[in-house]
């Protein structure tokens, strides 16, 4: 339920309005938008249905919020939700980009591949530790040696870190070590991993699953929130279609509509999209003309020597070129490359 206050509702009649909510067992979101307030109702809102809210000082109308999601909703919160990690700023005008290699070989790569793209447009750095693999026998990532690995190269390059997390087992672990948490495709809706998440204050990226519609991938962002963790960062890295010229096909709609959805931020992977290194920069270009929030690019010293991607890897050089692309696009946007 959303409760919509007047463009000029006094503090009082605001917080009385809040306070008379509480009142029945109700929690309240109050979001101030720069023209009017809006108060979104958590809970049973059966017990606010037979109250007469919209007779109270400084109410406007009453709406109910007809979408299955709810928390995470535009109804709910109008304005953009902005995320912050360290000085870098996701969201709300400001567009950052996630750089770095699929997985944590070991240290020199991780090093090399982060020394060569600090400073040139990368604002985090990305690493697989866990790695989720369609073969058992495949790498499967370093664990928290991987970890260790990632939080002492973001430290020496001052820039923040993100990991994907597969268990919830692993949960505590990798909080200890990276600023971002991220959720891949195919755990999604892995329910019992997204009530841990949620549990957590640590910022979180969920990646849209490759078969998922665009409503079920918001009622797994809800579930985090619904948790008490509202920082999410919603990630669309394609889905599984007919098409078998490109890894996953970028639906690169789900960014405008997402964002018309929901407040939360949305970037895009155009490496798991594409699947090749060559088809990276468009896609990077027209999700970046369509309106996202940022990007979760694959980037690597020596994609041929690679244990995860390297197809999809970008070589720094071409990375650096890519960012002076985007920032043309972002002048003509409206944003700013955090």
């Amino acid at each position: 339920m959303i409760i919509v206050l007047k463009t000029d509702a006094t503090k009082e009649q605001i917080n009385h309005v809040v306070e008379k909510v509480k009142s029945f067992g109700l929690d309240v979101n109050v979001s101030e938008g720069k023209e009017r307030t809006v108060i979104g109702v958590i809970g049973d809102e059966e017990k606010l249905r037979v109250k007469p809210l919209e007779s109270l000082p400084g109410v406007e109308s009453v709406m109910e919020i007809l979408k299955p999601y709810k928390r995470v909703s535009r109804d709910f919160s109008p304005a953009d939700t902005v995320i912050t990690i360290g000085n870098v700023k996701i969201g709300g005008g400001h567009f950052a980009i996630i750089a770095g290699p699929c997985a944590i070989e070991n240290r020199e790569m991780l090093e090399n591949t982060a020394k060569q793209i600090s400073g040139k447009g990368m604002a985090i750095l990305r690493g697989g530790a866990f790695k989720p693999r369609t073969s058992p026998y495949a790498f499967q990532g370093l664990g928290e040696e991987g970890l260790k690995y990632l939080a002492e190269v973001g430290k020496k390059y001052n820039v923040p870190t993100v990991t994907e997390v597969m268990d919830t087992r692993d949960v505590d672990l990798v909080c200890r070590y990276a600023d971002i948490i991220q959720i891949g495709t195919r755990n999604m809706q892995n329910f019992a991993l997204l009530k841990e998440v949620g549990l957590t204050k640590i910022p979180v990226i969920l990646k849209r699953g490759m078969m998922s519609t665009v409503q079920e991938w918001l009622m797994s962002a809800e579930y985090i929130v619904a948790g008490g963790n509202s920082q999410i960062i919603l990630c669309d890295r394609g889905i599984r279609t007919f098409e078998n010229s490109v890894r996953n096909s970028l639906d690169i709609s789900s960014v405008p509509v997402v964002k018309q959805l929901s407040h939360l931020p949305v970037i895009v992977d155009p490496s798991h999209s594409g699947g090749k290194w060559s088809l990276v920069e468009p896609l990077s270009l027209a999700a970046t003309a369509v309106g996202a929030d940022g990007l979760i690019v694959e980037v690597h010293c020596c994609p041929e020597e690679a244990l995860c991607d390297g197809d999809q890897s970008l070589l720094p050089r071409k990375f650096e070129k890519m960012v002076g692309s985007i920032e043309k696009i972002l002048k003509v946007v409206g944003k700013k490359l955090s």
